[in-house]
């Protein structure tokens, strides 16, 4: 599932493809899971302009004019593509037609990718919110679960996955399986500061690479969730322990605090 720094790439590609273009229409194209009807969303959005495609989280929202929104989640297997005239992509979900001629599709072969009006964010704050401090951090840990389940709760922090997950707690050297309240407070407090920068620093290396890239995961700037390599670029051997369908990276260089 992409996470924040490939969503914030595609919103920001997205914008420079839409950005103020005028809705035609919107076809639905495999609707059996979205939770508004096709007659809903070409009311909506059916001759509007589209303002602004930004990133919430994990999520993009479309901006469209008369204060209509439209979320977008690409879930797991989603993805955006643009088009001229006609879509060609398989397993789409839904199709929007601008007045110049082109195109964006929606599409997952699982058929979980979806758009919502009025979409509501999840209850935890941006990750790169000012919000997300010392102090909210330190009532957020305050349970008996691993600090890992905490930064990928959607409720908890917006925009953090597995992988950017593994790679902060690797930054802050604290270990994946540390207990949330046994984590002193130094750490905490430092906690905000490598999120942002980790984030921001991936977000940039992606766009300045791919400045048009608006689907697929970006995985080659990643140090120590990757496939790659054996290694932590401080010399210790990355280790991965899989339960179910995640896989954890981590080092014996990261502190475990129970």
């Amino acid at each position: 599932m992409p996470e924040l720094p490939d969503v914030e790439v595609f919103a920001r590609n997205l914008n420079k493809m839409f950005q103020g273009k005028k809705l035609l229409k919107i076809k639905i194209v495999n609707g059996q899971k979205l939770k508004d009807k096709p007659a809903a969303l070409q009311k909506a959005l059916n001759g509007k302009t589209l303002e602004k495609i930004y990133r919430s989280g994990k999520e993009m929202r479309l901006q469209f004019s008369g204060d209509t929104l439209l979320g977008l989640h690409l879930m797991l297997t989603g993805d955006v593509f643009a088009f001229e005239k006609k879509n060609d992509h398989h397993s789409t979900i839904a199709e929007f037609y601008f007045e110049d001629g082109t195109g964006l599709a929606l599409t997952d072969r699982m058929r979980n990718a979806n758009i919502k009006l009025n979409p509501v964010d999840k209850a935890g704050v941006d990750a790169l919110s000012t919000q997300l401090n010392f102090k909210y951090l330190k009532a957020a840990f305050k349970r008996k679960t691993t600090i890992k389940k905490i930064l990928i709760d959607q409720d908890t922090i917006r925009g953090i996955g597995n992988s950017y997950s593994d790679e902060i707690l690797w930054q802050a050297r604290i270990s994946p399986y540390s207990i949330a309240e046994a984590i002193p407070d130094e750490k905490i407090k430092i906690l905000p500061a490598i999120i942002k920068k980790t984030l921001k620093k991936e977000t940039e290396k992606i766009y300045k690479k791919y400045k048009d890239k608006i689907n697929v995961e970006v995985k080659e700037f990643l140090q120590i969730h990757t496939k790659t390599k054996d290694m932590s670029p401080t010399g210790y051997p990355i280790i991965i322990d899989k339960k179910g369908m995640m896989k954890t990276y981590y080092t014996t260089e990261q502190v475990l605090y129970k």
